[in-house]
């Protein structure tokens, strides 16, 4: 059933239809939406955003998970602190910490090479190839649809990849509605050029995390090389800064409370249109029991490496990470069961089934989408707690990377069209730098007591739920025992040499053949188990293509349904490129009380304590208090920290540029406050806000804390 009339009406729809702030767009609908924003604020031509070669779309970068800019003509880049913290993390040691003391590189030459497999994506075009997606798919179903789809976009890749200078991916809206090939240029020579430190980039920590009031300031700089022809290089001390076709200018005026502000970026998932099941699902039980995991894992991980040392340093990146989750987990789960969303979900699905029923036409190119659908959700569920089990077994650094080694040499016998996404050529440069990357965020100790935890929790798991394999590995016929069990791990250790890098890197290079006659442990866990996770694996792709044509259907009866209640649809966030425009404003969290939508220094001082995560550097403290503003004010009599708006973001957005209505970087977006992180879910205008650092502080801790004046010499900054 071909779908796409229906979504070439969509954009039409879109302008007079949109009156919230609501909704990730994609750059070819603003247009449409042009005299909203113009309404709002936007001074640009709405067009111009709509082009990715033209400013400002093209001063818009992605990091791979993080979204960044352009702010010099010399390749000098602006992200969130916590979107280089990987890289600051790698470069740190005990005696040179620069996680926790900051870093600034006076010239390009002090610069420090950024984590293996750093990059930047330069997004060119986005072109729907929908058609050539679904060639030759209609009458397939099942793992031959799977694999179908897999092919034809695994060679539109290929095909946009000629030029090696690109990665290209190809991206499912609307649920596989629709499909466009995104081409980016890749650099792959990123340098770290200034980091703040921790008490200013990381200021109020997790306490803070996703919390209103906040005083972060969470930015750094990285600047982009190529070779000296102007092409995308590996690192080289002969590579030239990247020359952007534009920039970001940096406002040192800022914004004010009902100020038009837009934000650019990569925003990464969003679930608006998943169905009850599957929202009852993850509330009532993924997440929870995620959150309780994850919380586990962490506590592990301090357990059993002491504060500043050098496991603790290894694993400060993945705490971080975890930590996020935890309170994102939360927050989810206490909305979830405050609000109405899985009431008001239900309640759709039972007017979106009346109105297809209401109708014979609907009826039969509808009716059974739903309930279709509802039963492919709970089979893909039938499994969850053993594949949760096994997936925290498996996320031992040592058992993923013994899998990946030995799955790599599997997928090479064949050509490389035919291997698995992950393990083609295109991949190589990022699978060996995560190879390399292991050296320095992995610790026996650490990994060992994680493995040990998960084990016994998979241990107890009823023995129809288990694998046999698994089972025999670890010797867990007889279940599970702390002391036998720790022995055996020890004996596993201490036989592996998967912790060494020339190891890792010579297994990489080996045939299938040659790896299986290693007798590394972790090696031969892999071998023992390959079977038949590979064929729970062609299980799932049987039901992942089912559920890929499945989706869709629903998605299009969604769409024809809101048209007829004149409401606009936009795609879930998905990794493109996407734009959100909205006011500068607060909010009211809870009956009683109002957040207003800017921070202060003086705030940030009164919240100091001078123990981490409230510990602001001397030197910052000391200029608040002679208040020595200079002039990043914006008339406020203060510098503004922080400010909150209600443009819709998710993760992703991490590290975007926050526009004004001439399109000048007044801020970047970092988070959300607490009450808004269910919006990957349900959007709520009254307490959807995000949160921005503003450009008046990081300015100001540039200039009058860390003496960056190198870096704002060559930024443009507009007073």
């Amino acid at each position: 059933m071909r779908l796409k009339p229906i979504i070439a009406t969509l954009a039409i729809a879109v302008a007079s239809t949109a009156v919230a702030d609501e909704g990730m767009w994609q750059p070819h609908q603003l247009p449409e939406l042009e005299s909203i924003l113009k309404a709002k604020g936007l001074e640009i031509d709405a067009k111009s955003i709509s082009k990715l070669t033209e400013f400002p779309m093209n001063a818009v970068i992605s990091l791979g998970g993080c979204t960044a800019s352009f702010v010099s003509p010399k390749g000098l880049v602006v992200t969130n602190h916590h979107c280089a913290y990987g890289s600051i993390q790698y470069n740190s040691t005990p005696e040179n910490n620069i996680l926790e003391n900051g870093f600034l590189a006076k010239t390009t030459a002090e610069e420090l090479p950024a984590a293996p497999g750093s990059r930047i994506y330069v997004t060119e075009t986005v072109t729907n190839v929908t058609d050539k997606v679904l060639t030759g798919t209609e009458q397939l179903s099942g793992k031959a649809r799977y694999d179908a789809l897999q092919n034809n976009e695994k060679a539109l890749v290929a095909n946009c990849e000629a030029d090696e200078s690109y990665r290209c991916n190809v991206y499912s809206f609307h649920g596989g509605l629709e499909f466009y090939l995104m081409k980016s240029l890749e650099i792959k020579d990123v340098r770290l050029a200034y980091a703040p430190a921790m008490g200013v980039g990381k200021y109020g920590g997790d306490i803070d995390n996703w919390m209103w009031p906040r005083h972060t300031g969470d930015f750094s700089f990285y600047r982009a090389y190529v070779g000296k022809n102007g092409k995308p290089a590996e690192f080289s001390e002969d590579n030239v800064p990247y020359v952007p076709d534009s920039f970001l200018s940096v406002s040192a005026k800022g914004v004010q409370q009902g100020d038009f502000v837009m934000v650019t970026g990569y925003p990464g998932r969003t679930n608006r249109y998943r169905i009850a099941a599957e929202v009852d699902y993850v509330f009532n039980t993924s997440y929870p029991k995620s959150r309780q995991h994850n919380a586990k894992y962490v506590s592990l991980i301090k357990e059993n490496s002491a504060d500043g040392s050098k496991a603790r340093i290894a694993y400060e990146s993945t705490i971080a990470g975890y930590n996020n989750y935890i309170k994102n987990y939360g927050s989810m789960i206490e909305s979830f069961n405050k609000g109405t969303m899985f009431e008001r979900k239900k309640e759709f699905e039972q007017q979106l089934s009346a109105w297809i029923n209401s109708d014979a036409q609907r009826k039969k190119q509808y009716g059974k989408v739903l309930n279709a659908l509802t039963e492919l959700v709970a089979q893909s569920q039938q499994h969850n707690e053993r594949d949760r089990m096994l997936g925290y077994v498996h996320r031992s650094q040592m058992i993923s990377t013994a899998r990946s080694l030995y799955r790599l040499a599997y997928e090479k016998q064949q050509p490389n069209a035919a291997r698995e996404s992950g393990y083609q050529q295109r991949d190589m440069p990022r699978f060996e730098a995560g190879l390399k990357r292991m050296t320095r965020r992995y610790d026996e100790t650490v990994d060992k007591a994680i493995l040990l935890h998960f084990l016994e929790l998979y241990a107890a798991l009823p023995r129809a739920e288990r694998f046999v394999e698994v089972d025999n590995a670890f010797e867990l016929q007889n279940g599970f025992n702390k002391a036998k069990h720790s022995a055996l791990l020890n004996e596993m250790y201490a036989k592996s040499t998967l912790n060494d890098e020339a190891t890792r890197l010579a297994l990489f290079n080996q045939s299938l053949t040659e790896i299986e006659q290693s007798q590394d442990p972790f090696i031969q866990y892999a071998k023992a188990i390959f079977t038949v996770m590979k064929a729970e694996e062609d299980k799932d792709k049987a039901l992942a293509g089912k559920l890929q044509a499945a989706r869709p259907k629903l998605m299009a009866a969604i769409i024809a349904f809101n048209k007829a209640q004149n409401k606009a649809v936009y795609a879930d966030a998905n990794s493109t490129l996407r734009v959100t425009y909205g006011t500068v404003g607060g909010y009211s969290p809870q009956d009683g009380l109002v957040a207003t939508p800017f921070t202060t220094l003086e705030g940030l001082l009164a919240k100091n304590t001078d123990i981490e995560p409230f510990n602001a550097p001397k030197k910052l403290q000391q200029q608040i208090k002679a208040k020595l503003f200079g002039d990043y004010s914006g008339g406020m009599n203060t510098v503004p920290v922080n400010f909150l708006s209600n443009v819709d973001t998710t993760g992703g957005n991490s590290g975007s540029p926050t526009l004004n209505g001439k399109a000048q970087l007044v801020g970047l977006l970092f988070d959300g406050v607490y009450e808004s992180i269910i919006g990957d879910w349900d959007y709520n205008p009254a307490l959807n806000r995000s949160i921005h650092v503003d450009s008046r502080y990081m300015l100001w801790v540039m200039d009058k804390v860390d003496n960056a004046q190198n870096l704002l010499d060559e930024m443009h900054i507009v007073h």
